[in-house]
């Protein structure tokens, strides 16, 4: 079966997808250490983490311009090509989130107060359980793409977008929970501080959203 899909729609571009996510995902999975070491305040550690966040993010950024040179124009592919590029570039932002926000805690050596560390790094974990899911999702992507998008792949695809949702919802919850308790602690902080950790909060939050939105990228293309 694979063969002949290869032979009418050209190579398959799901491979090189899937390497893209595991690639997005390990680098947001590494904000689990590099907050972890920045509550201990361990900076050199702290700097490790960082280099290895940015060498993920540089491989995902090259793995993307790869894949969108290569990516098949064909009228025969079994989904549009522009959904398959809107997927990438959703993936993409997982890397980008976890870039950013390790980028903006260690240039200005952020302290995480203590009052709202327990429940921040349970966030944190949490957000990267919604970059996992999302990438079981993808590599579900294989089996759908030789079928055309159909069959009984679809159904554990379908629920693992389902468990995406309620993952995403998860993580709404403990945001609005970490941000009403930097409310409540801010006045004894000062300002500039408290603006940056409301983004530091914000940016981590984007990740869970973004692995959301990979569970919708992939109902569309579900769709065709």
């Amino acid at each position: 079966m694979g063969n002949y899909i290869t032979k009418i729609f050209g190579a398959s571009p799901v491979g090189p997808i899937q390497d893209h996510m595991d690639t997005c995902y390990q680098c947001a999975k590494e904000l689990i250490s590099f907050f972890g070491h920045v509550v201990n305040a361990d900076w050199d550690q702290v700097g490790a983490s960082r280099a290895r966040i940015v060498e993920l993010e540089h491989e995902a950024d090259d793995l993307k311009k790869r894949l969108r040179a290569q990516l098949p124009k064909s009228l025969f592919m079994p989904v549009p090509r522009q959904d398959l590029l809107e997927l990438l570039l959703v993936q993409d932002r997982i890397a980008n989130r976890a870039r950013d926000v390790s980028g903006l805690v260690i240039g200005r050596q952020m302290v995480i107060p203590p009052t709202i560390q327990q429940d921040f790094l349970a966030f944190v974990s949490r957000n990267v359980d919604a970059a996992k899911k999302a990438r079981s999702s993808i590599r579900e992507l294989d089996e759908l793409y030789e079928t055309g998008f159909r069959g009984a792949e679809v159904k554990l695809v379908e629920s693992l977008v389902q468990e995406l949702d309620e993952i995403e919802d998860d993580t709404d919850v403990m945001q609005a929970r970490i941000r009403a308790e930097l409310f409540s602690i801010e006045k004894d902080l000062p300002p500039v501080d408290v603006m940056f950790l409301y983004r530091v909060i914000e940016l981590t939050g984007d990740i869970g959203d973004m692995a959301e939105r990979i569970g919708r990228r992939l109902e569309v293309l579900l769709s065709h």
